[in-house]
């Protein structure tokens, strides 16, 4: 399945703003079929598990923090070449210099703050989407 799938989350200032349906509507739009998708709450323990690749970086801490200071939308996406198309979908991670049209252009508040997280490579999505979803969740 590699190759064709990655993993996104859309992260808790976009779930407070409200950008969750119009950032599924991009997806959809964009050739994307959800295979599977979920709100939940991350626990700090959750979140430095999460993020444990970034744990000797700068922004590990505030990155913890911040994930976990509301509910994210995690989800599961099938395209061909999934993680390239998603990863051009949203942007660069700072908004500022993000391609006009972008995800992460029209509805991130900041560079910490993008709205989404999309998996940068196949083995990533593959580690990512184990993390959120069990076999069982996935259509």
């Amino acid at each position: 399945m590699a190759g064709n799938i990655t993993f996104s989350m859309i992260k808790p200032y976009a779930v407070q703003d409200n950008y969750t349906g119009p950032i599924l509507s991009m997806i959809n739009e964009a050739g994307f079929r959800i295979a599977a998708l979920k709100m939940v709450r991350l626990t700090r323990e959750q979140a430095q598990q999460f993020y444990a690749v970034h744990r000797e970086r700068p922004f590990y801490n505030d990155l913890v923090e911040f994930i976990t200071s509301g509910p994210v939308v995690g989800m599961l996406l099938e395209k061909e070449n999934a993680v390239e198309n998603f990863r051009k979908l949203i942007g660069a991670t700072d908004p500022a210099k993000a391609d006009e049209g972008t995800i992460r252009k029209k509805y991130a508040r900041s560079l910490q703050a993008n709205a989404v997280h999309g998996s940068d490579s196949d083995e990533n999505a593959v580690i990512e989407s184990d993390f959120f979803f069990s076999k069982l969740e996935r259509f």
